[in-house]
């Protein structure tokens, strides 16, 4: 075999892979949900309306929802000043974790934490706005958090 069909050949192996790689880490094992009417804050089934949402059963990280929700059903939690929205894939557009990190820096929308270990070392956390906007998502909370 000469030099240049082993290049070619390695060369369409590693785009092959490079491909393959970038697939699973952006686009596979994401399930989109629609749809979800509820979500359950401290012990109480709290409507939503418009949620869209990605899920994976591979990692409790990869959360993320976008939806409406009342500000008045959160009004008598504590805010988490601890709150760090994720990234979520760039074809997530409804949810943007720089947006987010900014209006809570700013007071401009107000984070919860309607979840403790759930999972195991999972918070789940939601952002509110006062015009109803609301997202949420999961975070490693201080057990594992380093």
């Amino acid at each position: 075999m000469s030099g240049r069909r082993l290049i070619l050949a390695f060369l369409g192996f590693l785009l092959l892979f490079v491909a393959g790689l970038v697939w699973t880490q952006l686009f596979a094992y994401y399930e989109r949900q629609r749809g979800v009417g509820a979500l359950t804050i401290a012990g109480e089934a709290v409507p939503v309306a418009g949620y869209d949402g990605i899920d994976s059963a591979a990692s409790p990280l990869k959360l993320r929802g976008c939806f409406r929700i009342d500000p008045a059903a959160v009004a008598g939690l504590a805010p988490d000043p601890g709150a760090t929205p994720l990234n979520a894939p760039f074809w997530f557009r409804c949810f943007s974790a720089r947006e987010l990190t900014r209006d809570l820096a700013a007071g401009a929308a107000r984070a919860y934490r309607i979840g403790h270990d759930t999972p195991e070392g999972f918070d789940l956390m939601l952002a509110v706005y006062p015009d109803g906007r609301g997202y949420v998502w999961r975070q490693l909370n201080a057990r594992f958090a380093s």
